[in-house]
């Protein structure tokens, strides 16, 4: 490998307090980051279902884009969100959830991700992401330059 290095994925994590505060975990085999949401009784949202928060699902699909964009750029700084929509296909079941993201096109400033969130079975998806990112610059120019 060359000598440029990019962030942990661990170090990314780490990074995004809502990220730790929810128990976040990545798996990395290869090219492909796996995001797992380990499930909490906190996280339901409608407990008549059960059925895990809409939120929590949104957020934890943005961390994984976050992530994924993260190491793919070898970003010291984390992608911004431009904006991002979300898919809900199914209810989240109270248990284990994962995600993973593809980078789709990489700009010189923005970033284009798709995210599945997943349980049990990839095929069977309960939300998808599709998000624009900003893709920031390691250092900023001094003022006056």
């Amino acid at each position: 490998m060359s000598g440029v290095s990019g962030p942990e994925i661990g170090d990314v994590i780490a990074r995004i307090p809502y990220a730790t505060f929810l128990g976040v975990r990545a798996e990395q085999r290869g090219d492909e980051l796996t995001l797992i949401l380990p499930y909490k009784e906190m996280l339901i949202g409608n407990p008549m279902l059960p059925a895990l928060h809409g939120g929590v699902v949104g957020a934890f699909m943005e961390l994984a884009a976050i992530a994924q964009l993260s190491i793919a750029t070898r970003g010291a700084r984390l992608p911004k969100t431009i904006d991002i929509t979300i898919d809900y296909m199914r209810s989240g079941k109270p248990k284990d959830t994962f995600a993973r993201a593809r980078v789709v096109r990489t700009g010189r400033r923005i970033a284009n991700v798709h995210v599945e969130a997943w349980q049990g079975e990839r095929a069977a998806p309960i939300a998808a992401l599709h998000g624009n990112f900003l893709l920031t610059a390691d250092e900023e120019p001094a003022s006056g330059d």
